[in-house]
């Protein structure tokens, strides 16, 4: 991991309008426009279905990077896993949505990616001036180039929520360029061991006791379904975390799977749904007999 600093954005947005993903060219913006710095009658989700038709376009959050999240989930994950001066990280931050959240909810957020085009695109995204009026603020945001697999820059229980949406296996390589260790890109049997290592990186810098939320979608192959989610859920559970919810999040808009267009002609169903598992990491010397069928059972 090494820290991109303030000094080094500004060069590269000195040489760059634009940064190209997955064949898509992503502005970096001189200057934000900003109309609202929060989403309009917002409520916080209750049931474990989440649906957002409108991904959300408040601050600086803007739909053009492919594989990013809605703002509405890490918006609803900070808020309810984390108070105001906690820290949350996201160890394959993309284009900063998480991050963003961070600055507008006055939490400390530490954002990873293996991609520098992709931590530039985050630190543009949180290049603009927002400190509210009332209450003390003062939330710091910080962007590492990194391999989710080893965050050695994050000290161990140092992080109070992680919250991450990992690249799918087979569906879009986000590093045009081919990134040594992308995730996106890998064999499968490679993709479910650095998952496993993902894993464990998140256990190390959590604190007892605090939530890790990661949402992942499935694809097909052969006009069969590949679950990668049992994937995530078996690694982090091999990890040593507790499984405390799996939201069902419904997809709009989907832009990287070929069913969209050609599962009208097959006989299969086209996917429109991820699973956001949420985990916990148990307290020092917890009794977790109870829990023993939220845990790794196997």
């Amino acid at each position: 991991m090494r820290l991109v600093t303030r000094e080094e954005y500004r060069e590269f947005l000195r040489n760059h309008e634009f940064v190209e993903i997955e064949n898509v060219k992503v502005r970096l913006n001189r200057e934000w426009r900003i109309d609202s710095f929060a989403p309009k009658n917002f409520t916080p989700e209750e049931w474990s279905v989440w649906s957002f038709p409108d991904r959300g376009s408040w601050a600086t959050h803007v739909g053009d990077y492919r594989g990013n999240w809605s703002p509405y989930i890490p918006r609803n994950l900070i808020l309810k896993y984390t108070k105001e001066g906690d820290t949350v990280c996201d160890p394959m931050v993309g284009s900063g949505t998480t991050l963003v959240e961070c600055k507008l909810l006055n939490r400390n957020g530490v954002g990873v990616d293996i991609n520098l085009d992709a931590a530039m695109v985050t630190m543009n995204r949180l290049d603009f001036n927002y400190k509210p009026l009332d209450g003390d603020y003062s939330a710091q945001q910080k962007v590492y180039v990194g391999d989710a697999r080893n965050l050695d820059l994050i000290p161990p229980q140092s992080v109070d929520l992680v919250a991450t949406h990992p690249p799918y296996w087979g569906i879009v390589p986000y590093s045009k360029n081919r990134v040594s260790g992308d995730l996106s890109h890998l064999r499968f049997d490679e993709y479910v061991q650095s998952m496993g290592e993902v894993a464990h990186e998140c256990f190390r810098i959590l604190r007892e006791g605090k939530h890790c939320a990661v949402l992942i979608g499935d694809t097909r192959r052969h006009r069969h379904y590949i679950p990668l989610h049992l994937v995530v859920l078996n690694k982090f559970l091999e990890a040593g975390f507790v499984l405390k919810e799996d939201i069902i999040k419904l997809q709009h808009n989907m832009k990287t799977s070929r069913e969209k267009w050609r599962a009208h002609t097959y006989d299969f169903y086209k996917i429109a749904h991820e699973h956001l598992y949420i985990f916990r990491k148990p307290e020092k010397d917890e009794d977790l007999t109870k829990l023993k069928l939220s845990l790794k059972w196997w």
